[in-house]
C-alpha cells in the first residue's frame, strides 16, 4: 500500500470553543479541553471551525483561542485554524493572524452565500495560499456553503505547494476518489460516518466532531485498520454509528450536541452563541445514554 501523506496528523478533533456562562471566551477551559483531547488520543485539533462556532466569535477571540491551546498542548500537536469567511480579504487577514498565533495550518472553507463560480472559487483559494506561509486544508461542505469545490477544481488546486489537504464533507464519494486517484492531496473525513470508508481508500485521517466526547473510540477505528484488522475496524465503526447519528443527525448542529454532552461529562464547554440554542433536557439525557452505550460507561 502507498504510504499515506498526513500533513496535519491522523485523528483530528473539530474542537468546540468553550465559553463562560456569560458567553465570553473561556481561555482556561479551552486549554483544559485541548489537553484532555490530546491525552485521549487526538494528534491534531481544528480550532475556530464550524463546531468551534467561528461565525459568532471575534477575530481577537480566534487568535486568543489559538494561542491558549498552543500553550496548553505544546509544539508537537498540530493545530489547524479555521479561517474561512465569505470575503477573500478577510480570510487572508485571519490566515495571517492564525500563523502569528501559533497555528500549523489553515482550514479554508468555500466562500458562502455569494455562490461564486468555480473560476472564482479557485482564485479565492490560490490568493489565500499565496498570501500566507501556512499550508492549507480546503473545506468542501456544500451543504452549508451552497457551493461545491468540484473535483476538477480540486485537481487543479493540488498543484499549489501550500494547498495540501481537504476536509471532505461533500457526500460525493465518487468525486472524492477521483481526486485521491489524481493528486497527492491528503483527504480527511469530515463526516464521522465516513471515517472508515474514506480511510480505506487512502485518506489521511479524519476531522471529527464526535471526537470531542469519544476521542478514544474514533482513534481505535483507525488504529484497527492500520494494524490490518479490518474486521475490528468495521465493527468499531458500526458500533459508533448510533452515537454518530445521535450527535450529528438528530436535527441539531454538532456544536449543540457536543457541548451538551461535554457539560454532562463535566468537561469545559459552556453555552452556545445565538442564534444557536442549547439542547433541552430530553436531548441531553438521550445523548448521555448513547454515550454510555458506545463507551460502556455508566
Amino acid at each position: 500500500m502507498t504510504p499515506r501523506t498526513a500533513p496535519f496528523g491522523r485523528t483530528l478533533c473539530a474542537m468546540v470553543t468553550p465559553f463562560t456562562p456569560t458567553g465570553t471566551l473561556d481561555v482556561d477551559g479551552a486549554a483544559r479541553l485541548a489537553a484532555h483531547l490530546v491525552t485521549e488520543g487526538c494528534d491534531g485539533l481544528v480550532l475556530n471551525g464550524t463546531t468551534g462556532e467561528s461565525p459568532t466569535t471575534t477575530d481577537t477571540e480566534k487568535a486568543e483561542l489559538i494561542a491558549a491551546v498552543r500553550a496548553a498542548v505544546g509544539p508537537e500537536v498540530v493545530l489547524v485554524a479555521g479561517v474561512g469567511t465569505a470575503d477573500t480579504r478577510h480570510t487572508i487577514e485571519l490566515t495571517n493572524a492564525a500563523e502569528k498565533a501559533g497555528a500549523d495550518g489553515a482550514l479554508v472553507v468555500t466562500p458562502y452565500y455569494s455562490r461564486p463560480p468555480q473560476e472564482s472559487v479557485e482564485a479565492h483559494f490560490r490568493q489565500i495560499a499565496d498570501a500566507s506561509g501556512l499550508p492549507l486544508m480546503l473545506y468542501d461542505i456544500p451543504g452549508r456553503t451552497g457551493t461545491r469545490i468540484e473535483p476538477e477544481t480540486m485537481i487543479r488546486l493540488a498543484d499549489h505547494p501550500r494547498i495540501m489537504a481537504v476536509k471532505d464533507c461533500s457526500y460525493d464519494f465518487l468525486g472524492t476518489q477521483k481526486v485521491l486517484a489524481a493528486t497527492d492531496l491528503a483527504y480527511y473525513a469530515g463526516c464521522d460516518e465516513h471515517i472508515l470508508a474514506l480511510y480505506a481508500v487512502g485518506a489521511a485521517g479524519c476531522v471529527s466532531t464526535v471526537a470531542n466526547v469519544v476521542p478514544r473510540q474514533v482513534t481505535a477505528i483507525l488504529d484497527a485498520f492500520d494494524s490490518g484488522d479490518t474486521s475490528l475496524a468495521t465493527e468499531l465503526q458500526l458500533r459508533a454509528t448510533p452515537f454518530i447519528e445521535a450527535m450529528m443527525n438528530a436535527g441539531l448542529p454538532g456544536t449543540v450536541t457536543a457541548k451538551a454532552l461535554l457539560t454532562e461529562l463535566g468537561l469545559p464547554a459552556g453555552p452556545v452563541h445565538a442564534p444557536l440554542l442549547p439542547a433541552d433536557r430530553k436531548t441531553a439525557d438521550g445523548l448521555r445514554a448513547a454515550y454510555e452505550r458506545v463507551t460502556g460507561a455508566g
